[in-house]
């Protein structure tokens, strides 16, 4: 069980790899990161087509990410 858990992190954790390297670059440095969380906050940038996919499915992906983790070492035990 321990090692069926371990080879589906490892593959979960480079499709995460994948789809960050995929999304687009918004390119603005300090001043973006600090304005950009309030932007999407209020609404301001809307991700539309692609990005929205990629958006979701690197949610889901992280989310999956966590709970093998969690089961990974639970099961070492």
């Amino acid at each position: 069980m321990h090692t069926l858990f371990t080879v589906l992190l490892i593959i979960v954790s480079i499709l995460m790899i994948l789809l960050v390297l995929l999304k687009a670059g918004k390119g603005n440095g300090l001043s973006g990161a600090i304005s950009g969380g309030a932007e999407q906050l209020f609404g301001k940038q809307k991700a539309r087509g692609f990005d929205l996919i990629l958006q979701r499915t690197t949610v889901v992906v992280s989310v999956l990410f966590f709970i093998l983790t969690i089961a990974v070492s639970y099961f070492k035990l």
